[in-house]
């Protein structure tokens, strides 16, 4: 198409702003869930109690950018005002809208661009329930931590209840066909209490010594 060459442009562009913002950011972990997520349920208080447990240790705070889940864990990031709460927005039709807890605010046309940044400056990832979104995010992670494109970053899956159907069915499926290899579930933490996916990072964090500039696979 005729218009192809110039959308290259718009395309750089994006990733030229949001490469700048987010390479000053220091370590950070990007927190994935539902823009459904209502501010009663218990997985939205979660998300705002790992956000405020993070940004407490000088970890900020990723999201979408958008309500839900997204909101809740830029919310917790927020309150102790030690570090950034950055939210990545996708311009969507319905649903994806902003929200006013994020310190820094990044506006994208591409989901690919916007997905570059969401794993490309974080040392850590949390998913709380969410749908089909969450799942595509989750596993190309998961694909980029398995071929040793990532370091093997926590990724913490955030409600037992929630995620048992998933763990049961590839542990059942895709594991006895070698369509995995055994093992590859580990890559994999699953937790109830919001304290324990803090400590986790926490952890990896003082094991490993992550520097300023997270290890990327986009290099």
């Amino acid at each position: 198409m005729s218009e192809d060459p110039w959308r290259v442009f718009k395309i750089m562009a994006e990733f030229v702003e949001s490469f700048d913002t987010l390479s000053r950011l220091g370590p950070a972990v990007t927190i994935f869930g539902s823009a459904r997520t209502k501010p009663e349920d218990v997985y939205y208080k979660a998300a705002v109690a790992i956000g405020e447990g993070l940004a407490k240790e000088g970890i900020s705070i990723v999201t979408g950018g958008g309500p839900g889940i997204m909101e809740a864990a830029n919310r917790g990031g927020a309150k102790p005002k030690k570090v950034p709460s950055v939210g990545l927005n996708i311009e969507l039709p319905f649903e994806q809208k902003g929200n006013r807890h994020a310190d820094i605010s990044i506006n994208f046309h591409y989901f690919f661009t916007r997905k570059v940044c969401l794993v490309k400056y974080s040392m850590g990832f949390v998913y709380m329930p969410g749908g089909f979104g969450t799942l595509d995010e989750l596993f190309e992670v998961v694909t980029l931590v398995q071929t040793q494109r990532l370091p093997a970053f926590p990724i913490i899956l955030f409600g037992k209840n929630h995620w048992r159907g998933m763990f049961d069915w590839i542990a059942s499926t895709l594991e006895p066909a070698g369509l995995i290899s055994p093992g590859d579930l580990d890559l994999l933490r699953v937790t109830d209490d919001p304290a324990e996916a803090v400590k986790w990072i926490v952890d990896y964090r003082r094991t490993v010594g992550v520097p300023e500039q997270v290890p990327s696979a986009f290099r």
